[in-house]
């Protein structure tokens, strides 16, 4: 069995099936490790749920969006916050609504941050000098200040190693924001997955063990569309 990492899937369930495809992702075998927000932006948002939920071994971890999308599935609430960052796409996904038992149990079950092969896996972030399992969600689904420590300890030169952990593996920030390029960023012991497929850039899956990584052409162009404009949610 080999442990994959993926970013942020936004929806874009061609992506998905060509980051399988292109890394030889074994769906009865392999282990994936999903860094969260499925949800909005690209319309097959059920299309991939149900791709993740067929997998074998599938450790799914909870992200802003997802946690915006079962918030309309189970309380109907539609904040225009949520509308303006993709949700529109997540209910056209789902006819209008309303969302499967299996689909709300799915990102129900999610792991608000995981601990595997002496690494973390979160959403965001976390302060690095303090356990997991005492900070809030709030801080797991939205945190950029470890990423951007991550980023300033780099360009510095100093490098040094955050936390306990050999690695630590975070989605939700867009490639751009901190850095450029569309290709997973490797900071002190910090890896940043989303490479923007929620956005203008690719949906990308990592081996654990060997970090090679690969990547699905652009969303925009597998969508046919000119893609959102990027921004910080």
């Amino acid at each position: 069995m080999k442990t994959f990492v993926m970013g942020d899937i936004h929806g874009a369930h061609k992506s998905l099936l060509q980051c399988f495809e292109r890394s030889g992702f074994d769906r009865a075998k392999d282990r994936l490790i999903v860094l969260g927000d499925v949800c909005d932006v690209y319309p097959e948002v059920r299309q991939c749920i149900d791709e993740l939920i067929a997998l074998k071994h599938c450790d799914y971890i909870i992200g802003n969006h997802d946690l915006w999308a079962l918030d309309w599935a189970t309380r109907g609430r539609k904040p225009d916050m949520w509308l303006e960052q993709g949700g529109d796409q997540t209910i056209l996904s789902y006819g209008g609504g309303p969302m499967p038992r299996e689909h709300v149990e799915f990102l129900n079950m999610a792991h608000p941050w995981l601990e595997a092969e002496g690494c973390a896996f979160v959403h965001a972030g976390f302060d690095p000098d303090r356990p997991l399992k005492t900070q809030s969600l709030k801080v797991l689904v939205w945190d950029r200040d470890l990423l951007r420590r991550a980023w300033e300890e780099e360009k510095d030169g100093r490098g040094r190693p955050f936390g306990r952990y050999h690695e630590i593996f975070l989605g939700h920030t867009p490639s751009g924001i901190f850095f450029q390029g569309t290709v997973p960023q490797h900071m002190c012991n910090v890896w940043a997955m989303d490479t923007g497929a929620g956005w203008t850039g690719p949906l990308t899956i990592m081996d654990v063990a060997t970090k090679e990584y690969w990547q699905s052409d652009p969303t925009p162009a597998l969508y046919g569309v000119k893609g959102r404009v990027r921004n910080e949610a």
